[in-house]
Parts: C-alpha cells; sequence; structure tokens
C-alpha cells in the first residue's frame, strides 16, 4: 500500500471522520464503523483532503479531464479543495463544478455551481463515500443533460466493500457496471483493517482483536 494511503487512514481516525463501534446506518444495518466526512471542518484539515484525492485521481484516472464535478451537498467542497490541489500539485488548471439541490432563478441562474458544462468537457466525479450509489443514480443524468460530457471516473474517499443494492457486488462496481465509467476509492476497508489492525493510531488501538473480528463479522453477512 502507497505511503499515502496509509498516512490518509490514520488522517481520517485522526480527525474523528472514521469511527469505531455500534452505528445504525441509512439502510438499517448494524455496523461496527462509520465514516463522516462532515467531520472535516478545519483549513488544514481540507487542505490535506484534497490533496489525498488529488494524488488518489492523478494515480487512478491520469490528469486527462477539464472539471472536477461533486454533487450536492458534501461532493461541494469536495470538488473545490480537489481542483485547488490538482492545481498545487501538479500544476493543472481544471474547473469545479457542482449542482444545487433546487433550480435558481434568478441571478446566477440554473442548476449548477461554479463552472459551466460545456460540450466535450471531460469529467472526474468526487464523493465522500458511496453505499448504495444512489446519488450519481440521481447526479449522472443531471451532468449528461448540461452537456455531451464524457465521466472519465468517480472517486471515493472509502470503498465500504459492501454489497450494493443488487445484492452481489459493491456499489463502487455496480455504479462502473451500470453508467460504464471506472471508478476508485482512495483506500478500502481491507486497507484499513489491514493497516490499523493491532496497531497504535492515535495514542490507541482502533482495530484490536475483537473489533477485528466484529468487523470480519460484518463482511461475512454483507460484504461483496
Amino acid at each position: 500500500m502507497e505511503s499515502y494511503k496509509q498516512e490518509f487512514i490514520e488522517f481520517m481516525v485522526e480527525s474523528d471522520v472514521l469511527k469505531f463501534g455500534d452505528f445504525t446506518l441509512k439502510s438499517g444495518r448494524k455496523s461496527p464503523f462509520f465514516m463522516n466526512a462532515g467531520a472535516y471542518v478545519t483549513g488544514d484539515q481540507l487542505h490535506r483532503l484534497g490533496l489525498y484525492y488529488a494524488r488518489a485521481i492523478h494515480d487512478s484516472f491520469g490528469l486527462d479531464f477539464d472539471v472536477v464535478f461533486g454533487p450536492a451537498y458534501k461532493g461541494i467542497p469536495l470538488s473545490v479543495i480537489t481542483t485547488m490541489a490538482i492545481s498545487e500539485l501538479y500544476g493543472k488548471q481544471v474547473r469545479y463544478c457542482s449542482n444545487r439541490k433546487e433550480v435558481k432563478d434568478h441571478g446566477d441562474a440554473g442548476i449548477l455551481l461554479g463552472s459551466n458544462l460545456r460540450d466535450g468537457d471531460r469529467v472526474v466525479m468526487v464523493e465522500d463515500v458511496t453505499t448504495s450509489g444512489k446519488s450519481i443514480e440521481e447526479t449522472f443524468p443531471l451532468i449528461k443533460a448540461q452537456a455531451d460530457v464524457e465521466v472519465k471516473g468517480l472517486m471515493v474517499s472509502l470503498n465500504r466493500m459492501e454489497v450494493g443494492k443488487g445484492g452481489r457486488k459493491c456499489a463502487l462496481d455496480e455504479v462502473s457496471e451500470l453508467y460504464g465509467f471506472p471508478t476508485a476509492a482512495i483506500v478500502s476497508m481491507a486497507d484499513v483493517t489491514e493497516h490499523l489492525h493491532n496497531r497504535e493510531c492515535q495514542g490507541r488501538v482502533v482495530i484490536d482483536d475483537a473489533m477485528k473480528e466484529r468487523i470480519d463479522a460484518y463482511y461475512e453477512q454483507y460484504g461483496a
């Protein structure tokens, strides 16, 4: 595993974004871990997060694209910080774009924030995590309705590696199969478990043998 991915795993724990315990997900599943990207709140955290996204996009999709698109709401800051980080790390100027939940009918009217989409644009989408693919189901048609664009890929922070709506593959693989573009994550839960199992992070072991057993049991039931 690349060193920046190991750093990112520890960064999620340090930022209180990735937690271990007892959580009820929106799906109703009882999970021993939970990720909340809304916990990135400081300037330093957001700056670092953008750099991790930029490196992962570079490694997975390259830099041959024009726009970073983040679905509302959590994707809005992700698209901004990733665009800035791509400029900082690689000197590549791309545009950011996001959608509004409701169409604005005055001033800067329309459904989009940031750059407009243009025919021929190549777009990379960014999200925090994809559990069911619902947001992409809503966003992909919206993007394609604005212009004749090519989606080069979707990057998320964490691949939870659990079955999506189809009940066979993980949500990221379902999205890729359904819409025909590649998907990737900065890290997967397998990476997280491998790196943190019985390793001290922020002065404590967050995945000890007991937590590892709970995670393994969760994936026996819901793993893709």
